[in-house]
């Protein structure tokens, strides 16, 4: 039996029709919504995981094929199988995948898509190269290219280097989208908590004032008690 058909039949043996209608008021999916039109298939995070190992062997032209899915599951699994193959190659292989998912990005269409393969391909790639993709990807109309960026320099964080997340974080903090505002207080959080908090407090003292509520909230949410007040109420 072809790899795809048999992922495919167990997909459709998990499906969860109680779970699946949850996902679709969780991920935002009615009219003018983040995640307008997706459909849900009622996997959870865990199956996914375990089918993306089972098939980690899954072909590029399968591959695209269950990212180009109109069910949020199947995508999720080919990006997870995309994750499982960026740690198993040599830079050249690497090199196709980056690229591959850089123009796919209109199939990574919701924030947990972005959140569990951007640091570990594109992020993971760019280490010791130029970033000037996570620039163009931060200027994009696309909300999801936007949050790749940010949720890209998780890889430099973990290694210690907060810079490419101050960066992308100055370029978007005029960013008007909430999820973009979360995703940015997120990544400077945690600056702070694996780089260095007075980097962070360094960059808040320049930029608190003009930083979207939520995006600020989200950067200071480990702080003493005392300091996140001071910032809350500009009494820095």
């Amino acid at each position: 039996m072809p790899q795809l058909t048999s992922l495919r039949r167990e997909i459709k043996s998990l499906a969860d029709p109680v779970r699946a209608k949850h996902s679709l008021r969780f991920f935002k999916t009615g009219p003018g919504e983040y995640g307008e039109g997706d459909k849900f298939l009622g996997l959870t995070v865990p199956q996914c995981r375990q089918l993306a190992r089972k098939y980690k062997d899954l072909s590029f032209p399968d591959i695209t094929k269950l990212l180009h899915s109109e069910f949020h599951e199947e995508r999720l699994i080919a990006l997870l199988i995309l994750v499982h193959k960026f740690a198993n190659r040599t830079d050249r292989g690497n090199t196709q995948i980056s690229n591959f998912y850089l123009k796919n990005t209109r199939y990574i269409n919701n924030w947990d898509l972005v959140d569990l393969s951007a640091p570990k391909i594109v992020g993971e790639y760019l280490l010791n190269k130029p970033l000037d993709i996570l620039f163009k990807l931060a200027k994009s109309k696309s909300l999801w290219e936007r949050r790749i960026a940010i949720l890209a320099t998780f890889a430099f964080i973990y290694k210690g280097d907060p810079n490419p997340t101050l960066q992308l974080a100055e370029t978007l903090i005029t960013d008007e989208a909430d999820l973009i505002h979360k995703a940015v207080g997120w990544m400077l959080r945690e600056v702070g908590k694996r780089c260095s908090q007075k980097v962070l407090t360094d960059f808040l003292d320049r930029n608190y004032k003009s930083m979207p509520r939520t995006m600020l909230r989200y950067s200071i949410e480990r702080f003493p008690e005392s300091l996140r007040l001071k910032y809350l109420t500009g009494q820095v």
